[in-house]
């Protein structure tokens, strides 16, 4: 049995998917091979240096997601597409010639895929379990607004408060395609309680950016995740964000 044929769905202006994947639901061992022999020599031993069969499994799946999900859009075999990345490491369609925009984000148990046509996308995804000193985190990284908000933030909601200025922070540089280049602390969220969609971004003069270029959403995913997207809009033209999970076999 093979994936969906290629180039089998549409992806119309004004219109982002979101394809994501939980790797140990892939366990057939044939299925598994037959994705590690679409790789390139170099994926395979980006995958093979890592020392546990579990993060092996989420390199993997998150490569071949990748290809499976451009190769949704386009007619291109998964084996065909070339990637090539740009001085800060943002990964990035180099061959065959194409309009689709991609990027990727894996943690334990999830893995996405967010992509576009001719629109900078950017996505981050953290499990909600995940620990931390958040407000010394907010102190040392993120800006004076952002902390404040942290710190009026009731102790049960702060764990969740922070992942999600943490993933959209993270979506949002991915989407500049320039990672910790851009200072955390040179752009501020708004996360109204109230008004729980209406993310909106500020910037420090340093940075040569617009609000209005992106939209940004961020929120659950599965059970025990959460996930941010940050995405270029084409101004007048509203957008709309689809999730889709990716079930097996992928090609």
């Amino acid at each position: 049995m093979r994936g969906p044929r290629a180039g089998s769905l549409s992806l119309p202006p004004g219109h982002a998917h979101l394809w994501w994947a939980v790797p140990e639901r892939f366990t057939d061992t044939g299925e598994l091979a037959r994705y590690r022999s679409t790789l390139t020599d170099e994926e395979r031993q980006k995958a093979d240096r890592f020392r546990f069969a579990r993060d092996r499994q989420i390199c993997l799946i998150a490569r071949i997601l990748a290809r499976a999900t451009l190769s949704r859009y386009d007619d291109v075999d998964v084996s065909e597409w070339c990637f090539e990345s740009n001085r800060y490491g943002r990964p990035a369609i180099a061959s065959p010639p194409s309009s689709l925009r991609f990027n990727l984000s894996h943690t334990a148990g999830m893995v996405v895929c967010l992509v576009a046509r001719d629109l900078e996308v950017g996505v981050d995804v953290e499990p909600r379990a995940r620990s931390g000193d958040w407000l010394d985190l907010a102190d040392r990284f993120f800006s004076p607004e952002e902390a404040g908000a942290l710190r009026r933030t009731e102790g049960k909601d702060l764990p969740r408060r922070f992942l999600e200025y943490w993933t959209l922070k993270e979506a949002y540089i991915k989407a500049r395609g320039m990672g910790l280049a851009i200072p955390l602390a040179h752009f501020s969220f708004d996360l109204p309680p109230e008004r729980p969609d209406d993310v909106r971004i500020r910037f420090a003069p340093e940075l040569d950016d617009a609000p209005g270029r992106w939209q940004f959403g961020v929120g659950p995913l599965g059970e025990h995740h959460l996930v941010a997207t940050a995405v270029e809009v084409t101004p007048g033209l509203p957008l709309t964000i689809t999730a889709r999970e990716a079930v097996g076999p992928l090609c």
